[in-house]
């Protein structure tokens, strides 16, 4: 399986696999509007860079290029890539700091692009502008190789979420509490063993999976989560950074099940250390 870890940037797949694009490796994603996608650098701030796609027909990137060129009089054309690009700019003031707002609209075959780098005044949007050379529109139907990329806000929050339904889930069949330790695994294992989930249940299954790795990750040193991208699926995986091995949730309870096998959760646990 490739590892996607570039030298000098963090190689990110927009969810539903729209396009791919790579950014500085000091970036993070963050919360923003839904549709739009987030990154900064967490430590030393040096700008918030956002991007939005929209899927249209056959041209529908460079069309959104020459609208807004047309509709916006401040937006010139630039080349950033080897693509046309409307580019504006504006600044603004806040509590007594001078910031310019970068405003690009780009397009790759049936993608637009909306993107905007706000960082101080005086400020240089070089790294806004590597990230938009980047980009890449995937191909619909086109069979891509499983990527691992650095985990998403939309895997980090299916993580928290199964980890929120099994601590209430065994409080509330158990009325023990739920601390995400490997002493927990066994409180899991008798929520099994007590039949309250059925066997069609993917979802919550898939959440006793994650779960698990949530516990290995806070036990063990080196595991770090990242989300893989393979066709269709896009799901959070837990990385063994020394090994380069990787566990896949999905198999540690629901593939057991589906397969209408046992479901032994402390012995997938053992396998996993």
């Amino acid at each position: 399986m490739l590892i996607e870890e570039m030298e000098q940037g963090k190689r990110f797949i927009s969810p539903g696999a729209w396009f791919s694009m790579t950014y500085p490796a000091d970036w993070n994603e963050f919360e923003d509007g839904e549709g739009s996608f987030l990154f900064y650098n967490p430590n030393e701030w040096s700008g918030n860079f956002r991007i939005s796609a929209y899927k249209g027909g056959i041209g529908y990137g460079d069309e959104a290029v020459r609208q807004e060129l047309k509709e916006n009089e401040a937006a010139r054309c630039v080349e950033i890539g080897g693509q046309p690009c409307a580019y504006s700019c504006e600044m603004f003031q806040e509590e007594g700091v001078w910031y310019t707002s970068h405003f690009y609209v780009t397009g790759r075959g049936h993608l637009a692009f909306e993107c905007s780098f706000t960082l101080p005044k005086g400020g240089k949007p070089v790294a806004a502008e590597r990230v938009i050379a980047s980009l890449e529109a995937r191909e619909e139907g086109k069979k891509y190789p499983a990527e691992l990329i650095p985990v998403r806000l939309s895997e980090i929050y299916q993580i928290n979420e199964a980890y929120e339904w099994v601590s209430r889930t065994v409080k509330e069949t158990l009325a023990k509490d739920f601390q995400g330790m490997e002493e927990d695994v066994e409180r899991m294992q008798q929520v099994v063993d007590k039949g309250v989930i059925g066997p069609k249940k993917r979802e919550t299954w898939l959440a006793l999976g994650i779960v698990l790795c949530v516990i290995l990750d806070n036990e063990v040193d080196g595991m770090e989560w990242r989300t893989l991208v393979d066709g269709n699926r896009e799901a959070p995986v837990l990385l063994n950074t020394a090994t380069g091995q990787w566990i896949d949730p999905m198999k540690l309870a629901w593939s057991k099940v589906k397969a209408g096998e046992p479901c032994n959760l402390p012995e997938s646990y053992q396998q996993m250390l």
